[in-house]
């Protein structure tokens, strides 16, 4: 199975999930929820992130060395993890940025020349 996790491997895609958390990741060390917080209002509202779904993608990108552990802390008598981006996790997010932005471009591209025909919706 391919690791896209892993480092070195900038030219294959990351799900959404990871790169909203990555994105999140990149201002400042954050803890579980506030990973969820950020990564609703990054995406205006678009994605909520599940608990199951935030930390299997958190343990991945912690064992592809994208993320690490910055502190805990107990908050109201529960462990509070924060995480946050390392060195390889910025190049990567830079690199899958860049992926994007291309796809981006080349679709705006296409859509220019496209025209629907009035009143059918269709071109």
């Amino acid at each position: 199975m391919l690791d896209v996790y892993a480092p070195g491997m900038a030219d294959v895609p990351i799900g959404e999930p990871a790169f909203l958390i990555l994105t999140a990741l990149a201002a400042e060390p954050k803890h579980g929820y506030a990973v969820i917080e950020d990564v609703l209002d990054i995406s205006g509202g678009q994605v909520r992130l599940h608990t199951g779904t935030l930390y299997s993608v958190l343990d991945r990108l912690r064992e592809g060395g994208l993320i690490e552990v910055d502190r805990e802390e107990i908050v109201a008598s529960r462990l509070r993890r924060y995480y946050r981006l390392t060195g390889v996790g910025q190049a990567r997010l830079a690199a899958e940025s860049a992926r994007l932005r291309r796809n981006a471009d080349a679709a705006l591209a296409r859509l220019s020349g496209f025209s629907l025909r009035p009143g059918t919706g269709a071109a």
